[in-house]
């Protein structure tokens, strides 16, 4: 037996005594974890890159369409893992089961180096740039006192550095940690209270903008005259290019399996944490799809691909409420950022716990404080956080995640299929709808979009600089199986 699967044996979370995780999360906590870790500044901002992307309204819905149906058809077949192996760690401890511990050690390893980090630092980075709507001195200019300096890399430059608009971005890190280091019962208050704030505030955008907001121009221009079909042809040469456009509403859709890190805190979780993954997730994309309808009633596509910033939300509102509404909007999105990232700090620690229980991180990881939280876990966490926040804009850190996070999920997928092969008796309280299409249709789906972000010139580099990080953990695992 290796050294690695010995010390699995040893330190297996459910062989050793230590203090437990609290069952607090209820079926609408871990519903609200999945919708909250969802909808963070994306929505408000990635559809300005789409319509680019694809120069048409049919396209742009579909876009955010198409990602509808990836997410629902991962969360469906997620529903059976979820109740084979309700236990902390969630998505690594499925792929440990039924791939074997490197690919769940990669996957970990991938997580806290940039699916995790990454997601986490992104959105902190665009909660500071919408706090400079609020506070114009808030700006993205670095300091001349701090260390900075141009990394020429194959994704762009990457600005290192400080800026008064990154400092925002560390405050909110660091009182997040700090929240959710006082156990889980903070944590889920403020995700489950902000999730139905930001919820309601998207929802009241999308009323008004299907509503009192209509413009009769942006629906001519949208929707009249064969507009909303116009665009580029269909060839195999744009399908890569429209995969590749899904960059930013995967992005925005993404974080849906955050639940599982946390199935140890869920109550009743074999039942609940399937329930929570596809109420969740289809809440979330039915606002996503409706607010691009709404968006699509209230400004040309032009408009949409052309808004300040990439402020869409913004633009949309203001075109409704006049120029105040940018701060209103602000403070909207500045709700949405905050509870995303407490949702995805909650969950993203619950991982490391689990690979630290098994002997592939730091040790002290895989403790539980008297508080029932992994207080190590999240500290490294925020550090690691703090100096991707430091290192990467918003655009280059979601263009490094969704390639490595799109990997991961057709990998987990396919564990559905060899834990179906290989454990038929095991006890499943839910099976995958539509088995075994719809898991292998999405499998095909998000592997699809994969090779598109390898091949399309746009986002090549970016998911190479992606795979190499995933391929980095072969070395450290190998390491740490020698030690």
């Amino acid at each position: 037996m290796s050294s690695v699967a010995a010390r699995t044996d040893a330190t297996s979370q459910d062989s050793l005594p230590h203090p437990e995780f609290v069952r607090a999360l209820t079926l609408t906590d871990a519903t609200m974890l999945v919708a909250g870790s969802m909808v963070g500044s994306g929505i408000f901002i990635v559809s300005a890159d789409i319509a680019r992307s694809v120069g048409s309204p049919a396209l742009l819905l579909a876009a955010w369409g198409l990602t509808g149906v990836i997410t629902l058809l991962g969360a469906l077949a997620y529903g059976e893992l979820a109740g084979m192996y309700p236990r902390a760690g969630g998505q690594y401890v499925y792929l440990r089961e039924s791939l074997g511990p490197l690919v769940g050690f990669l996957y970990g390893w991938t997580l806290f180096a940039v699916i995790q980090t990454g997601t986490i630092a992104a959105v902190a980075v665009a909660f500071g740039r919408f706090f400079g709507v609020l506070v114009p001195a808030i700006t993205p200019t670095r300091f001349d006192w701090f260390p900075q300096f141009d990394l020429q890399t194959p994704g762009g430059v990457i600005e290192i550095g400080l800026s008064p608009q990154r400092v925002v971005a560390l405050i909110s890190l660091w009182i997040l940690t700090a929240v959710n280091l006082r156990g889980i019962r903070e944590g889920k208050w403020v995700q489950t209270t902000l999730t139905s704030v930001k919820v309601a505030a998207l929802a009241g955008l999308i009323l008004l903008a299907l509503t009192i907001g209509r413009r009769p121009d942006a629906l001519a221009a949208n929707f009249g005259g064969g507009h909303f079909t116009a665009g580029p042809s269909f060839s195999a040469a744009f399908a890569v290019v429209f995969g590749a456009a899904l960059v930013g509403s995967l992005f925005s859709s993404d974080a849906w399996n955050n639940v599982t890190f946390a199935a140890a805190e869920v109550q009743h979780p074999s039942r609940n944490l399937p329930l929570a993954l596809v109420l969740g997730t289809g809440l979330v994309t039915g606002l996503y799809v409706t607010a691009n309808v709404g968006y699509l009633s209230v400004l040309p596509l032009a408009g949409i691909a052309h808004a300040t910033q990439d402020r869409v939300g913004t633009a949309v509102a203001t075109s409704i409420l006049g120029a105040g509404a940018g701060a209103i909007m602000a403070v909207a999105i500045l709700i949405s950022t905050f509870g995303c990232n407490n949702g995805l700090i909650l969950a993203g620690a619950r991982v490391y716990y689990a690979m630290a229980r098994d002997g592939l991180f730091f040790e002290r990881a895989g403790l539980l404080s008297g508080r029932g939280v992994p207080a190590v876990a999240l500290v490294v966490q925020a550090i690691w956080t703090t100096v991707l926040c430091l290192t990467g804009t918003y655009s280059q850190l979601l263009d490094y995640v969704i390639f490595a996070a799109l990997l991961f999920y057709a990998l987990t997928t396919v564990g559905l299929f060899v834990l179906r092969a290989r454990r038929p008796d095991a006890e499943r309280p839910y099976r995958a709808i539509g088995y075994p299409v719809l898991p292998a249709l999405y499998i095909v789906l998000a592997s699809s979009v994969a090779v598109a972000l390898l091949i399309a010139d746009k986002t090549r580099a970016q998911a190479l600089i992606g795979l190499a990080l995933v391929l980095l953990g072969l070395p450290i695992y190998f390491l740490r199986r020698a030690v």
